[in-house]
C-alpha cells in the first residue's frame, strides 16, 4: 500500500501542466501563426524536462511523427520541416509553436508533449486546434507625390500583412507603362517609372506570391499622368534609350519656325520691291 502511494505522490510532483491561450489559432495561407504554450512543474527541476515536441493530433498518437522537436532522436516531416518550430526555453518555461508559411493541410489539432529524460512517462494535453484560412489581404501601391510625364517618379508595392519569419515574398510589376522595362526593374517592391503621355488612364498591376505557400494576390491602380512641356522623357531601363528627349524635339521646331519667319518675311520683302520697281517703270513711261 506504502509503495503505490509513494510512486503517485512521484509522478504527481513531475506532472507538466501546459497551458495554452487560446484553444483556437486562426490563420491565413502564407501568413504565420504562433501557438502559445507555458509548462509549469512542482517539485523538480529543470533537468528532468530537456526536451519536448509538437505533434499533430491522430489516431494512434504514439506512432504520430512530431512537427517540432529539440530532441535529436525523433524526425521531422518533410512537409513542415523550416515551416513549424518549437520556440523552447527552460528559463522562460516557453514551450510555444511557431508555424510559418501556413497552408491549408495545416489545419488540425496539435498537442505538446514533455520529454523527461529521468522518469518515463508521456504527457498529453488536450489539443489545439488550428484553422488555415483563404488569404483576404491584398496589396497596397503607394504612389509617392502625382505623376507628371517625363519625371521619375517612385511606386512601392507594400505588403505590411507579411510576417517577417516567412519566406520572403516574390514582387511583379505588370501593364503597359512598364511593358519596356526589364526584370530587375519590374521585379523589385519598388518601381521607379517615368511615365509618359500615353501612360495616362492605363492600369499597373502589382502581383505578388508567397512562395511558402503558393498564393498569389494582387493589386491594379489606374494612372493619372499630367502632361509639362518643361518635362523630358528618359527611358529608366536597362541599356541605351530608345526615344528622343522633348528638348531637341522643341530645338527642331523652334528651328522650323524661324526658318518659316525668314521665309515668310523674305517673300513679304521680294512683294514690296517688285512693287516699287512696277511703280518706277511706269512712271518713266509716263515721262517719255
Amino acid at each position: 500500500m506504502l509503495l503505490p502511494l509513494l510512486a503517485l505522490l512521484w509522478a504527481g510532483s513531475l506532472a507538466v501542466h501546459p497551458r495554452y491561450m487560446p484553444d483556437l489559432v486562426s490563420v491565413q495561407e502564407g501568413l504565420c501563426a504562433l501557438l502559445p504554450c507555458q509548462f509549469y512543474f512542482r517539485f523538480s527541476s529543470l533537468r528532468d524536462f530537456a526536451t519536448g515536441s509538437w505533434l499533430r493530433d491522430g489516431s494512434d498518437r504514439l506512432r504520430y511523427s512530431p512537427v517540432a522537436t529539440n530532441n535529436p532522436q525523433q524526425q521531422v516531416p518533410g512537409e513542415v520541416q523550416g515551416r513549424f518550430r518549437l520556440l523552447w526555453d527552460l528559463q522562460t518555461r516557453n514551450c510555444s509553436l511557431l508555424i510559418r508559411d501556413a497552408q491549408s493541410r495545416d489545419s488540425g489539432s496539435y498537442f505538446f508533449q514533455m520529454h523527461p529524460e529521468n522518469f518515463g512517462r508521456n504527457f498529453y494535453p488536450n489539443p489545439l486546434t488550428v484553422n488555415v484560412t483563404a488569404l483576404t489581404h491584398t496589396p497596397d501601391i503607394l504612389i509617392h507625390g502625382p505623376l507628371e510625364s517625363g519625371r521619375p517618379s517612385n511606386l512601392t508595392c507594400s505588403v505590411p500583412w507579411a510576417c517577417e519569419h516567412g519566406t520572403p515574398p516574390i514582387f511583379s510589376w505588370q501593364g503597359p507603362s512598364v511593358s519596356h522595362l526589364g526584370p530587375t526593374v519590374t521585379n523589385s517592391p519598388v518601381l521607379m517609372l517615368t511615365p509618359q503621355p500615353q501612360d495616362h488612364g492605363t492600369t499597373l498591376t502589382c502581383q505578388v506570391t508567397l512562395p511558402g505557400a503558393g498564393v498569389i494576390v494582387e493589386k491594379t491602380v489606374q494612372l493619372n499622368v499630367t502632361y509639362s512641356t518643361r518635362s523630358s522623357t528618359v527611358d529608366i531601363s536597362p541599356g541605351p534609350s530608345s526615344g528622343k528627349s522633348e528638348p531637341m524635339a522643341e530645338v527642331v521646331l523652334v528651328t522650323i519656325v524661324e526658318v518659316a519667319v525668314k521665309i515668310l518675311l523674305l517673300g513679304l520683302c521680294l512683294f514690296f520691291l517688285s512693287g516699287e520697281v512696277t511703280v518706277v517703270h511706269s512712271s518713266q513711261n509716263a515721262h517719255t
